[in-house]
């Protein structure tokens, strides 16, 4: 799982973990080879000295060597240099994922569009659990602020609107998530029984993005990849993933959770789709294949009538078009979808045309490849 890259190499790591510099490394990986990446870089904390609870209990916060920084300007030539190189490797119409608190989330914003980013959204990661602010001199900090950017502002990145809109019971969904910081069984401890990692992500907060804006068998990086969250949502969702991470613990860590992770099945993995993201079946195909008959009447719920001509087109009184145009004439409106209006006879009943158009729709996609 774990490996180490030398310089050169070409082929694309899928389902592995990079030891090795994050820059160094995706500089060496193919050009526009990533579907979406997601980075949860240092968030260069600043803190100056331990923080205590009331009771002067020490609290476990982030004092890694790897969150510690010189100097602003230091930090801003890291996010400038590992930004370059993640947008190197992103395909045309990839995205980037960047989470930060307010101490470099705006630092990073505004290298993004430096960089020719384009930002589509901020949302806002509310956790339900947060750490209180024992010293009471400032508000708690309750969130975390995710950016999610295109390569380009003509890139055409993936959204599964229906499939989000489906996680949150039917209702669009929005830019501020309340979600649970990471604890109990999740929460992945060392043999001390420490945190293995102060700031792993919850794996709700990465099931949610990856459902969202990648598809399965796209391919995912996670430059700072930590214990390795991302590569196990990832994995039980049917996406490649790339890791890499320089700290040895962290990589042990991942690569035991990882080792545990199961895929789900196929049909598990499939999400809503838009409807114009479904193919696009013209009613000439139900007349060809014999599905409706030239001749055969068609009806409205409103008792319009129309007939099938040889051609997939209807004729209705003083109207001859598509199912769309006569549907529309016949109700004196300036559009209709004929799929849902008209209906053919079946035994004394109608039956909606759709239909019929959902059993082609189900024929092609056995055809596709898995």
């Amino acid at each position: 799982m774990t490996k180490t890259m030398t310089k050169g190499a070409v082929k694309l790591p899928l389902n592995e973990i990079i030891d090795g510099d994050c820059v160094e490394v995706m500089r060496s990986l193919p050009a526009e080879s990533v579907d979406l990446i997601f980075a949860d870089p240092p968030y260069n904390l600043q803190l100056r000295g331990d923080l205590h609870r009331p009771d002067n209990s020490k609290v476990d916060a982030v004092d890694d060597h790897w969150d510690q920084f010189d100097s602003f300007k230091a930090y801003d030539q890291f996010t400038k240099d590992w930004l370059a190189a993640a947008r190197r490797l992103l395909k045309p119409n990839g995205a980037l994922w960047v989470i930060g608190s307010y101490h470099n989330v705006f630092r990073m914003g505004a290298e993004l569009q430096n960089q020719g980013f384009w930002i589509l959204n901020d949302v806002v990661w509310r956790k339900s659990n947060p750490m209180p602010n024992f010293r009471g001199k400032r508000f708690t900090n309750a969130h975390e602020t995710l950016i999610w950017a295109s390569k380009s502002e003509a890139g055409k990145y993936t959204f599964n609107y229906e499939a989000l809109k489906a996680l949150n019971e039917g209702v669009q969904m929005r830019s501020d998530w309340v979600i649970p910081l990471c604890t109990g069984h999740e929460r992945l401890k060392d043999e001390a029984g420490d945190k293995a990692h102060p700031t792993q992500k919850p794996e709700a907060l990465l099931h949610r993005i990856l459902v969202g804006t990648t598809n399965p068998g796209d391919v995912v990086l996670d430059p700072f990849f930590g214990t390795g969250t991302t590569g196990a949502v990832a994995k039980m969702l049917g996406r490649d993933f790339i890791g890499i991470e320089r700290e040895a613990a962290y990589r042990e860590a991942a690569t035991k959770r990882l080792s545990k992770i199961r895929k789900f099945d196929r049909e598990a993995l499939e999400v809503s789709a838009s409807k114009r993201a479904e193919p696009r079946v013209p009613f000439g195909q139900v007349v060809e294949r014999g599905m409706l008959r030239p001749g055969e009447e068609l009806y409205s719920a409103r008792g319009q009538r129309a007939k099938v001509r040889a051609d997939g087109t209807l004729i209705g009184n003083d109207i001859k078009g598509s199912i769309h145009q006569v549907g529309a004439h016949l109700e004196g409106a300036p559009s209709c979808n004929g799929w849902t209006y008209w209906h053919f006879k079946r035994d004394g009943k109608l039956v909606s045309i759709d239909i019929l158009r959902q059993q082609i729709r189900a024929e092609m996609d056995d055809t596709r490849p898995h």
